[in-house]
């Protein structure tokens, strides 16, 4: 085991809301500084810099994880108080033109999607009633909260399987995978907070069930975006919404497209192994993420927290050449995404599943078209 890693270069996601201070109050070229530091400068800092494949002690105790968590539990004031500012700031700013105000706000949502999700991923994970709600307040920010529900209540159940929405499909293009994850994942998520309000004996319109809160929370957010900006802020938050939630599938898509997990007959698969994820160990993009690229360790223990998941060699685990920013560049072309990915799946079923000689049932049950 190797020792703690150090929290400070989790911080680095703090550097990013600066450049949107910097969008809004000079315009121009300057509001292509937030999205593209995101997407390209920590690839280009995974480029320079050696792959982490050191693995501290998951007993580590919370105590020494206090500068750790501490990251996730203030981005929520950081990001709440620059969207407000925003909002405000942006419609009355008479420098900025109606094509840099949108891509002020897409700008926004790369962060908030990008960052803000991914910290609420990591805070729905935990047993803290105060880390939870500060994950039900970010997913709120981008019109998302039925996320919380998906992910927690689908996914981790479902992963690898048809009855998982986001899980990619082996060939399925992103541009066909995004608009089946909005039209399948709320529908998803509400039967199964309805199922399990039923197995407690309660009925779907019980107040236990999160989505009276989740509408309560996106609603005041609406209420509070037409309240400071007017109806051109209700319009740009939409904006930032929006683009939060593409930047959240696509990590999805990347993180096991078409990996699928063996049938067993009766409706039955076996368990989540470390090969049902696709993992990267590119330091930097580890760092805006929080670990999230080592995807694997997570799904095997869901609430361990982001500083103590484990790496695990290629033989247990398949890599991605690239850190998830740039492969969910890569996705938004899928002829390119194809050509990167396609042969590695075929390589991981040989090496995975070598008796499994056709794939075409599979295939018919995750991607009728494949």
């Amino acid at each position: 085991m190797s020792r703690l890693p150090s929290a400070l270069p989790f911080w680095l996601s703090l550097c990013l809301p600066p450049l949107a201070v910097l969008g809004m109050v000079f315009g121009g070229w300057t509001i292509a500084l937030l999205p593209l530091s995101t997407w390209w400068l920590f690839t280009l800092l995974d480029a320079v810099t050696t792959p982490n494949r050191e693995n501290p002690d998951p007993q580590t105790d919370d105590s020494a994880l206090l500068w750790h968590r501490a990251v996730t539990l203030v981005w929520f004031p950081v990001q709440f108080t620059l969207l407000l500012a925003m909002l405000w700031y942006v419609p009355r700013a008479a420098h900025l033109g109606t094509g840099e105000s949108i891509g002020l706000f897409f700008g926004m949502g790369v962060l908030s999607g990008t960052i803000g999700i991914n910290y609420a991923h990591e805070l729905m994970h935990q047993k803290s009633r105060l880390e939870r709600l500060l994950a039900d307040l970010l997913l709120a920010t981008v019109l998302y909260s039925h996320f919380r529900s998906e992910h927690l209540r689908v996914h981790h159940v479902h992963v690898g399987t048809p009855r998982d929405p986001v899980t990619a499909r082996y060939n399925e293009g992103f541009h066909r995978f995004f608009p089946r994850v909005l039209r399948q994942c709320p529908p998803s998520a509400w039967r199964a907070e309805a199922a399990m309000l039923a197995r407690r004996g309660l009925p779907w319109w019980h107040r236990a069930n999160p989505f009276w809160r989740y509408g309560a929370l996106q609603a005041a957010m609406l209420a509070l975006a037409l309240a400071l900006g007017g109806r051109s802020g209700l319009g740009l938050f939409l904006v930032q919404a929006c683009a939060a939630i593409w930047q959240l599938e696509l990590v999805n898509y990347i993180e096991h497209y078409g990996l699928t997990r063996r049938h067993l007959g009766a409706a039955k698969y076996e368990h989540v192994l470390p090969h049902h994820s696709w993992n990267a160990e590119h330091r930097a993009s580890n760092w805006l993420l929080i670990n999230l690229q080592r995807h694997s360790d997570h799904h095997y223990k869901p609430d361990r927290r982001f500083p103590l998941l484990q790496t695990y060699p290629k033989a247990q685990a398949p890599q991605l050449p690239f850190g998830y920013p740039l492969m969910a560049m890569a996705a938004m072309v899928p002829p390119l995404w194809k050509r990167v990915m396609n042969p590695r799946v075929k390589a991981w079923r040989k090496r995975h599943y070598p008796d499994i000689t056709d794939w075409h049932p599979y295939n018919k049950a995750l991607n009728p078209v494949a």
